[in-house]
């Protein structure tokens, strides 16, 4: 299946979540809304144990017909954003606020943030049915820090191309007069100027793009090459106008 590949992918080397993992005496991650197939949470903790072998990996559901035995080393149980009373140091929810209104986003963000360990952190996100086009933000205990984008080289023309998975809370804000918009709108138009380096291929024209954009906004270095054509910008450079 794979589908959330391009997020495992960042978290797994993500120094906040790497420093995370490494200094907690009882390292736990738990996975909201696994849905029919505990496919992704196990491929999920294996991203983890890449980090500390000896992760605890639960993953919870709130429909009780989805509960399912454990599977290698990873419990499933019944719960939801009020993560069934643990505090845990990394939560992960992806594709489940896109059916909650949006004016419900901010209580859910409080009340994961509010129940993670100290130092822990969220990942809140979205992405198509294959996985091709993805996008999340990353919080703490003080709210949303960054916003990411990823999406398959070969199969996305435009960066503009993921705002259809943009997370809940940004996906009706792509209009203009609003950061979001103007966000991709600049990553599209360096992508057009980086034109050049097609020949490359898509993801070194990424590269160059990628330098472009981080000359306007507030854009996280890249400290590895990736497989993913990706972007992580700060949240207040693109969190809604109003």
């Amino acid at each position: 299946m794979n589908r959330l590949r391009r997020s495992d992918r960042w978290t797994r080397y993500n120094p906040r979540v790497q420093s995370l993992l490494r200094a907690a005496d009882a390292p736990l991650a738990v996975d909201v809304g696994y849905g029919a197939s505990h496919t992704t949470t196990v491929e999920w903790a294996g991203w983890l144990r890449q980090i500390r072998p000896d992760v605890e990996v639960v993953g919870l559901e709130i429909d009780p017909e989805r509960v399912l035995p454990p599977r290698d080393g990873v419990r499933f149980e019944l719960g939801g954003f009020e993560l069934a009373g643990y505090r845990p140091h990394l939560v992960r929810a992806f594709n489940v606020l896109r059916q909650y209104d949006v004016d419900q986003v901010p209580d859910v963000w409080a009340t994961v943030c509010a129940r993670l360990a100290p130092g822990g952190l969220f990942v809140e996100g979205t992405c198509d049915e294959l996985g091709r086009r993805c996008a999340w933000v990353l919080l703490d205990a003080s709210g949303p820090q960054t916003l990411t984008l990823a999406w398959d080289p070969h199969h996305t023309a435009t960066p503009s191309d993921v705002a259809e998975r943009l997370p809940k809370a940004l996906i009706h804000r792509n209009v203009p007069g609003e950061p979001i918009h103007a966000f991709l709108a600049d990553a599209d138009a360096a992508w057009k100027r980086a034109a050049g380096w097609e020949p490359h291929g898509p993801r070194v024209r990424w590269r160059h793009a990628l330098d472009d954009l981080a000359a306007r906004w507030p854009i996280a270095p890249q400290r590895r090459r990736l497989r993913d054509n990706l972007v992580t910008v700060d949240w207040l450079a693109v969190a809604p106008a109003s």
